[in-house]
């Protein structure tokens, strides 16, 4: 079945000694089309019907021409009215990768079965009915960003068409542009779900979108990045960061002593970050012997780490170290997504871990369980590979971004690093009604929560908006998915929030 008018590779003869330039090659345009199935999900005493399409739209460049393939899989509900069924497009992050893990974790008819924390074995896989799916509140769209998964350059596209913050943002703009108006979903409500560079993504496609006159009602940000600036050598913005991500897994893992509740733990971590240990550091080597022994000491405390390892690490602990060291006694090292995992390296005098067991442990049980999935529920083939990670996509990344509304004080020009909370603030302001939720995981290593709060609360935004930035903490790591019980947490923060979005 077909969606949209197919489009017919453009015909560029050319005659050898005729004089004419030669024309550059170009790269099959296929056509529109899709795998369409009927489904069926339950889940509260309440029965959806519903339609799964799998397939591609075409995209093109600013001279008209079609240069992209976006391939994604909708869950529509089945005989209800566009105004009446809210829109949700769903997309991983990387930059560079495919959104197998939302789709197959996540908020989908189904989801994939793990062992986490442990590793999930080899197949036989098994997804199951997900019945925490969103799809009781909202149509669901997963899109593999261009260059990943099935998504490709086609005619005179090439990844430099792709491959940066802006690059990104317009060909998912545009991707948006062509689903909405295939499909008459233009008077729908819209929402956005990104995870981790999926968030940089989203902050930045809102406000696109906004400029372009298509609103969102909310988005949804799932272990966010939004500034990369912070991550940039001789700053102490990283380790302030991390430390009540290092104190809730210190904490995890019994390696703290306390009588708090998890979040009480947590809050005095950030008490501690933002003031005694933030102002410490910022010293640097002018901060007297007995104030930096005492810090160490405090630090220690908090991260479970010893005091001499603290003193010997200038009071700075990095992630990756934080990974190898916590456990060393155990000769266990921790996962980078997600920190319950953990891992058995064979230098145990290590310094890092030699790879990520929150990474490897799920990986097979993903990539199995989806392609099953998709070639026999969803009735979908095809001869291409599907890349969890665009060839040379990151690596080959253009971060350069140019700001929604100007950046604001001291922050105006484009940036050489995104600073994207800058594209949501200026969403908010033309949008008054657009609504954020920003879902954290506390033993996430790779986007740390604490970094995110601060990125969303420096958004300069009127008081009367302020309200519109709501928070969620889960049990959890980068995947908050990945524990189910966390999940379920999630979905109940999801249906308050699609219904606080809605409102007029």
């Amino acid at each position: 079945m077909t969606t949209g008018m197919a489009q017919t590779p453009e015909v560029r003869p050319h005659a050898a000694g005729d004089g004419a330039a030669k024309e550059e090659p170009t790269i099959p345009i296929p056509s529109e089309t899709t795998s369409v199935t009927k489904h069926e999900w339950a889940a509260g005493g309440q029965m959806i019907h519903y339609t799964a399409t799998a397939g591609n739209l075409l995209i093109r460049d600013d001279q008209d021409k079609v240069n992209g393939s976006i391939f994604y899989v909708a869950y529509t509900e089945d005989g209800v009215e566009a105004k009446n069924r809210p829109v949700t497009f769903f997309y991983n992050g990387g930059p560079g990768a495919a959104t197998i893990w939302l789709h197959m974790g996540s908020f989908g008819p189904v989801r994939v079965m793990t062992q986490s924390p442990e590793a999930t074995g080899p197949a036989p896989f098994e997804w199951v009915q997900n019945q925490y799916s969103l799809l009781d509140k909202s149509d669901l769209v997963f899109v593999d960003a261009p260059l990943t998964g099935f998504s490709r350059a086609v005619g005179k596209g090439t990844a430099k068409d792709f491959a940066g913050t802006d690059q990104d943002l317009k060909a998912f703009e545009r991707f948006i542009v062509r689903y909405i108006t295939a499909n008459q979903r233009w008077n729908s409500p819209k929402f956005l779900f990104g995870e981790s560079y999926g968030t940089t993504r989203s902050a930045g496609l809102v406000a696109a979108l906004q400029n372009d006159g298509i609103e969102f009602n909310g988005v949804t940000l799932l272990s966010s990045i939004l500034n990369y600036n912070r991550r940039n050598p001789g700053l102490d913005y990283e380790a302030i960061g991390y430390m009540p991500s290092f104190a809730a897994i210190a904490y995890h893992y019994h390696k703290v002593k306390t009588d708090l509740t998890l979040a009480d733990w947590v809050q005095q971590a950030r008490v501690f970050a933002r003031g005694p240990y933030a102002e410490a550091i910022q010293q640097g080597d002018k901060l007297p012997r007995a104030e930096f022994d005492a810090m160490a000491a405090k630090v220690a405390a908090i991260t479970g780490l010893s005091v001499e390892y603290v003193k010997e690490s200038k009071l700075h602990i990095s992630a990756t170290r934080f990974r190898k060291e916590l456990l060393r006694n155990d000769e266990r090292t921790l996962g980078r997504y997600d920190a319950r995992f953990m891992g058995w390296d064979p230098d145990a005098a290590g310094d890092s871990p030699g790879y990520d067991p929150s990474d490897t442990g799920i990986s097979g049980v993903y990539v199995g369980a989806f392609h099953d999935y998709i070639q026999r529920e969803l009735k979908y083939m095809s001869q291409e590979t599907y890349y969890l990670s665009g060839p040379g996509l990151n690596q080959d990344w253009d971060f350069k971004h140019k700001p929604s509304g100007g950046g604001g004080p001291g922050r105006n020009g484009e940036q050489t690093a995104p600073d994207v909370a800058v594209d949501l603030s200026d969403a908010m302001r033309k949008n008054p009604r657009l609504r954020v939720f920003s879902a954290n995981g506390y033993f996430d290593l790779a986007t740390p929560f604490f970094s995110t709060e601060y990125d969303l609360s420096h958004m300069d935004l009127p008081e009367q908006l302020i309200g519109n930035v709501q928070f969620g903490y889960y049990q959890a790591g980068h995947m908050v998915y990945l524990n189910v019980d966390a999940l379920k947490e999630l979905k109940a923060d999801m249906v308050k929030f699609y219904a606080l979005a809605q409102q007029h």
